[in-house]
């Protein structure tokens, strides 16, 4: 099969089976970023109101039909879909009316929540313009769905490139696409949210570090500041911390080679300084913008989305917080070692892969998801969403992992015996 064949096959593939589930991917704040994307087509708050809480409700009725449906006491019963839609339709009808009639008007969002937490989502256009054409063309749902299924495509496509920009052969790239459509990435990556644009930007950038290590610095750093200009619309703090790993990455590689005596190389200098300019243009332009500061962040994880009063103590009990949710963390996931197993076969993967420049700078852009999960340490989200981006250690390590053990018995000498040549390791008599 040619390498553009096999990779069109399983994104088309991977399209097919998300038929499965039209509805029911979304999550709360889905509103927020649909209702954003419809104020952008020209739609009065009402209108993006009506049109939000009937997508989210329907998700909500198709999920209580499933469950429904496998009651091991009440499936003979009649469904409760009806009941659920009408009843989601008139709590959330309740809730934005009282808002809106207290003056809570201004913005791209329907108030579905308080005005300090959704000032959150009104600094992260990126998603919904995005959203955009799917949703005018094909309509909510459809819209929806089909953003979801072209971004997470998209996301298997750059981790083929990126394997293939490293040399791996065409079943081993294509092992990485199906990696990143079966592992948490494709799962996460399909929910109508910010995280499949995130993911996909962050490979683009990963990417790009591949290019500027193999000589095509200009296109690599392009390519590099695009992705971080980019994630900056989407969710800033990603590009932040996207720039400040990539810059450091940049910045140990190149002491460590230094102190060896060897050049640094152009395309680690620029993807260095590339990322640290992302890091500053980022922290100026969200201080101008007068974007919500940490401390703002802060307050909305203590006093769970301001639903209570303002911590006079946020930055102790946020780092005492910080300690139980990674010892508990920890816990499970000694409970549950798949995640903690992927991760280092992934790192072990990515840094066998010769030259171990692409490795480290893979390994920071993986960071970024432990980076955003101890920026929001509960337990509550911490499975598959905020954590996504450290998966992209093994769907790119695992691959460059089996390619090294494919290289290292193809370079075993030919051994005679009475029986005829035999591959083996070098002083091994059989």
């Amino acid at each position: 099969m040619r390498p553009r064949t096999g990779l069109l096959v399983l994104a088309a593939v991977f399209a097919l089976l998300q038929l499965a589930n039209i509805t029911g991917r979304d999550t709360p704040d889905t509103k927020n970023y649909l209702s954003y994307a419809l104020s952008l087509r020209g739609e009065s708050k009402r209108e993006a109101a009506a049109a939000t809480i009937d997508y989210a409700c329907r998700g909500s009725a198709s999920i209580a039909a499933r469950r429904h449906s496998v009651d091991v006491v009440r499936f003979h019963r009649p469904g409760p879909a009806g009941r659920v839609l009408a009843e989601c339709r008139a709590r959330e009808w309740r809730n934005v009316e009282a808002r809106l009639a207290a003056g809570q008007t201004g913005g791209r969002t329907v108030p579905f929540m308080p005005e300090r937490f959704m000032r959150i989502f009104e600094v992260r256009p990126g998603y919904p313009v995005f959203l955009l054409p799917f949703i005018t063309l094909f309509g909510v749902t459809w819209g929806l769905w089909l953003a979801g299924v072209s971004v997470t495509a998209a996301g298997g496509v750059l981790v083929f490139l990126i394997l293939r920009g490293r040399r791996a052969s065409t079943p081993v790239c294509l092992a990485g696409q199906a990696l990143y459509y079966v592992l948490p990435c494709g799962t996460t990556a399909m929910r109508p949210m910010t995280e499949g644009l995130m993911l996909a930007l962050t490979l683009a950038a990963v990417w790009g570090c591949a290019l500027a290590l193999d000589g095509r610095v200009r296109a690599g750093a392009w390519l590099v500041g695009g992705a971080l200009a980019a994630l900056f619309a989407v969710k800033h703090s990603q590009a932040l911390f996207l720039g400040l790993c990539l810059a450091g990455a940049g910045a140990l590689i190149a002491v460590r080679r230094r102190r060896r005596g060897r050049p640094v190389g152009r395309g680690t200098v620029v993807v260095s300084v590339v990322g640290g300019c992302a890091v500053a243009g980022t922290m100026l332009l969200a201080r101008l913008l007068h974007y919500p500061s940490e401390s703002e962040s802060l307050q909305d994880l203590l006093t769970r989305h301001f639903a209570r009063p303002d911590r006079t103590r946020a930055w102790p009990e946020f780092l005492h917080l910080q300690l139980n949710f990674w010892v508990e963390w920890l816990r499970r996931q000694l409970w549950e070692p798949l995640f903690v197993t992927a991760l280092a076969a992934g790192t072990w993967g990515v840094l066998r892969d010769r030259p171990r420049t692409f490795g480290v700078f893979a390994l920071a852009a993986a960071c970024t998801g432990i980076l955003t999960q101890a920026g929001h340490p509960d337990m509550a989200i911490w499975g598959d969403r905020l954590i996504v981006l450290a998966w992209l250690l093994p769907v790119l390590g695992l691959p460059l992992l089996v390619e090294s053990v494919i290289r290292g018995q193809s370079a075993l000498p030919v051994l005679p015996t009475q029986e005829g040549p035999r591959r083996g390791p070098i002083g091994l008599t059989r």
